[in-house]
């Protein structure tokens, strides 16, 4: 409000829970009754993972499905009704580019992002007859964020310990500003990370065998750095 033209009136915040998906059409109709109607959908929230999966409860893995993959189309099924009879929106989700390829200590993350890009990527494919409805997945690298310190553990109890340093990610506002550019051009997939990150990208999309190499070395050092308590 301080920096936009904005009034308050252009503001609604609703409380949501993911998890909680008999609430979902309600908070779209109440935002529905509030706007009249919705151009953007951006699925933003999930939860990430620290653990290794001999030593993860499987109650983790059903957490986080029923957090990062279910919530969200759950909340994207509302919505999109809504955009069909429009024949217009968007639908923007914050997959991964742990969508992309794999890692070790983020078992359960990667397989939620890896559901969600094929999930979109079939629906995208669904709606060829509502030409100006977009699916826009972004994909991003380590980006400065709370995400770490809010990650699965090998227990749903449990918290990390250490979340490490963070000064070497992509800045929230950057991330922000691309994913923007990615939603204004309707671009399918965007990659938004650094280098190193992501030519690793490039390596699992155009030179896997290379990739799994790399990710066998890069991997075991970071399992020793996470055993270490690093």
């Amino acid at each position: 409000l301080e920096i936009s033209n904005l009034s308050e009136k252009d503001i609604l915040v609703l409380r949501l829970d993911l998890t909680d998906r008999s609430s979902h059409e309600a908070a779209t109709n109440s935002v529905l009754k509030h706007f009249g109607k919705i151009d953007v959908l951006v699925n933003n929230g999930g939860r990430s993972q620290r653990s290794l999966f001999v030593d993860t409860n499987l109650d983790v893995y059903s957490a986080i499905m029923e957090l990062n993959y279910l919530g969200t189309i759950s909340l994207t099924k509302h919505v999109l009704n809504h955009m069909i009879q429009r024949k217009k929106g968007k639908i923007v989700t914050v997959s991964s580019v742990m969508g992309i390829m794999g890692a070790p200590l983020a078992s359960g993350y990667c397989a939620s992002k890896h559901a969600l890009q094929g999930f979109f990527n079939s629906l995208r494919t669904e709606l060829t007859d509502y030409p100006e409805i977009s699916i826009i997945n972004i994909c991003p690298g380590p980006v400065q964020s709370k995400i770490i310190q809010n990650v699965f553990t090998e227990n749903l109890a449990k918290s990390l310990e250490n979340s490490g340093d963070q000064s070497h990610k992509m800045r929230t506002d950057r991330c922000v500003r691309l994913t923007l550019v990615s939603t204004a051009n309707d671009l399918k997939e965007a990659w938004i990370s650094d280098h190193p990150y992501l030519a690793v990208c490039y390596l699992w999309q155009y030179a896997p065998t290379w990739a799994w190499w790399l990710m066998n070395r890069m991997g075991k050092k970071r399992i020793q750095n996470f055993k270490s308590g690093v």
